[in-house]
């Protein structure tokens, strides 16, 4: 074949090959016509905030009731999201410039805050995949949806600083010591004002507040002695405590997540996408992006005592971490342990402070061993209708869920860094798991404190029983197989009707 009907073919095929994109992008076009078409009203809408006159009720307070301009202008439309959904992004892309973010850097500006926000003023420079706010993402959705709440609405972070100082430690730039936090996001409305006076959408991760809490158990304690009130901690004789409190949204260094977990990226990836209806399509096309905001509840920390001395390896702190169980928590239920377990880590929290330690609560957002609270109460069911014994406890959770626990601590220890701590004293827990994730984040536990016999409900016998066989520690028996068959729980036909 001559050189000469070669450039010719070659031409040939460069010319089919525009003539192909340009007929692709008018298809587009009339796809998105189409479909703008019939959805623009609605778009519309959404995109424009519009309050009308509102009606007085009984008291002559005016209550405003949001509702939509007949026929805002398309400049309002573009102007809070793009003029079409954008539904993916890829690396390289025209006008995609992902901020500058280097996890694991030692000063803020160094690292680069996180963007995640979608809004046309942000979605080219986005740096993060996922959205603020975690699973309350969704509630603001439907806020802007009804028109309650503008699209744009920008926050105004006048007065919200911490109360207090969280130091930074040499763990925060230490990029296998914390991957699913921001140890920055406590600060972010101060180190990246100037971006955020540019427009950038960027919010805070976590907030740190100061407050006094009542529990009615550790007011008792008060009556009876068994705590004492100092003015500072325990504030006064009605028992109310003097406490600090840090709320902490989940932010994943994915690369980091996935080493802690001893998993590929790409396969942490493209689970994280499958198993949330395909929710966030750039964990599969844009790699270059390695951090995640989940939708997912996050932690808080309480914190009992000086705060500035949880870094101070003289200082002994006492530490609870906590998996959220409402059932107990907050209603009282009695099938297991863990309200009673978390106001005795409180008490000697309380107790550790008053000598010149600290005391420190994680309550992690984690139902049911992160099964959820639907699939706990259907493991509820079978344990009572198939005969509650501790024997087939754990049998009862695969057999609904597929595995004992979701949990899986080895993320937990993020906060522990991000406070300084090195060694806990005190450990008021009996799990394995959370015993070794810290032991494995290179965090000492010099002792450790199960719950007293005198405070396991009749009915958690069963769990608790199952969880010491199992590994949980314990100074006391540890059950055999035997012994967990004999172990049985109320029966419904016990329950009051």
């Amino acid at each position: 074949m001559s050189e000469a009907v070669l450039s010719q073919i070659l031409s040939s095929l460069a010319d089919l090959k525009a003539t192909q994109q340009l007929l692709a992008d008018k298809v587009d076009k009339i796809q998105a016509d189409t479909v703008l078409s019939k959805e623009d009203h609605l778009l519309r809408k959404v995109a424009h905030y519009h309050n009308s006159p509102g009606q007085s009720d009984s008291d002559g307070d005016t209550i405003v009731s949001p509702t939509f301009a007949s026929e805002p202008s398309d400049d309002t439309v573009a102007s809070v999201y793009t003029d079409k959904p954008v539904i993916t992004t890829y690396p390289g892309q025209k006008g995609i410039k992902p901020s500058k973010l280097n996890w694991g850097e030692a000063t803020p500006q160094a690292r680069g805050p996180i963007v995640v926000s979608r809004l046309a003023s942000s979605i080219n420079v986005r740096n993060a995949i996922g959205a603020y706010g975690g699973p309350y993402s969704i509630y603001r959705s439907l806020a802007v949806a009804m028109g309650d709440l503008p699209a744009n609405h920008k926050p105004n972070f006048e007065h919200t600083q911490p109360p207090i100082t969280i130091h930074q430690q040499p763990q925060w730039s230490d990029p296998s010591k914390i991957v699913s936090m921001d140890p920055f996001g406590h600060l972010t409305s101060q180190y990246y004002k100037a971006e955020i006076d540019k427009g950038l959408d960027i919010r805070p991760s976590i907030a740190i507040t100061r407050a006094h809490m009542i529990v009615p158990e550790l007011q008792a304690e008060v009556n009876n002695g068994g705590l004492k009130v100092d003015g500072k901690v325990m504030v006064n004789e009605a028992g109310e405590l003097n406490v600090h409190k840090a709320a902490v949204d989940p932010v994943w260094y994915l690369p980091g997540v996935a080493a802690r977990l001893n998993v590929e990226e790409n396969l942490l990836r493209r689970a994280l996408f499958e198993n949330t209806g395909g929710m966030y399509p750039e964990l599969i096309t844009r790699p270059d992006l390695k951090v995640f905001l989940p939708p997912i509840g996050g932690l808080t920390c309480y914190i009992f005592g000086n705060h500035e001395l949880l870094s101070d390896p003289k200082t002994r702190v006492t530490v609870r971490v906590h998996d959220e169980c409402n059932g107990s928590d907050v209603f009282g239920s009695d099938i297991c342990t863990c309200r009673p377990y978390l106001v005795y880590g409180m008490k000697e929290c309380i107790k550790e402070a008053q000598n010149g330690g600290v005391g420190l609560i994680i309550y992690f957002r984690k139902e049911g061993r992160a099964l959820g609270e639907v699939t706990k109460y259907l493991v509820y069911n079978a344990r009572k209708r198939g005969g509650d014994s501790a024997a087939k406890y754990f049998q009862r959770t695969e057999n609904v869920a597929g595995v004992k626990d979701m949990r899986f601590q080895a993320l937990m220890p993020d906060v522990l860094h991000w406070l300084g701590v090195t060694k806990i004293d005190r450990f008021m827990s009996m799990s394995n798991m959370k015993h070794d994730a810290i032991i494995d984040a290179g965090i000492k536990i010099l002792e450790r404190v199960p719950i007293p016999d005198d405070l396991i409900p009749p009915d958690s016998k069963v769990e608790m029983d199952a969880k010491i066989a199992a590994g949980y520690f314990t100074t006391g028996h540890i059950p055999d197989a035997e012994e967990l068959c004999r172990t049985v729980g109320r029966g419904w036909e016990e329950f009051h009707q």
